[in-house]
C-alpha cells in the first residue's frame, strides 16, 4: 500500500474521538476506526501543551515518519487520529515507532 490521505476535516476528527477505539501510551494516543473508503486516512493532532511552535512541529514530524515506515503494513479501509502527548517531542522516533506499532498490533490493522 503506502499511498495515504490527511484528514482535514473537524467532523472526522470528532467522529473518531467519539466513535473510535483508542490506544494509550506514554508518548502517543491512537484513535483508530474502520471507514468505508478503501484507503487509509490519518490525521496527527498536537495541543499547546505539547510546547512551543517548534515542539509541536517536531512531534508532528516524528508522528509522521513513524506512520509513513508502518503505512507498507496496514490494511486499508482505516482512518486514524494521532494525538501527540507532551513527552512525544523529546524522545527518539523510535520510541513513538514502537509505540505505534504496538497500538496497531492491539487494533489488529496490519496486513
Amino acid at each position: 500500500m503506502g499511498d495515504y490521505l490527511t484528514l482535514t476535516e473537524n467532523r472526522d476528527f470528532k467522529r473518531l474521538y467519539s466513535r473510535g477505539k483508542s490506544y494509550v501510551s506514554p508518548v502517543l494516543v491512537t484513535y483508530v476506526m474502520r471507514n468505508r473508503a478503501k484507503t487509509v486516512r490519518t490525521g496527527i493532532t498536537t495541543s499547546r501543551k505539547t510546547g512551543n511552535a517548534v515542539c509541536r512541529n517536531r512531534a508532528r514530524r516524528v508522528i509522521r515518519e513513524s506512520f509513513r515506515q508502518l503505512a507498507p503494513l496496514v490494511q486499508d479501509g482505516y482512518d486514524f487520529v494521532f494525538v501527540s502527548r507532551a513527552r512525544t517531542a523529546y524522545v527518539k522516533s523510535t520510541e513513538v515507532y514502537s509505540a505505534m506499532e504496538e497500538h496497531f498490533k492491539k487494533a489488529g490493522v496490519f496486513k
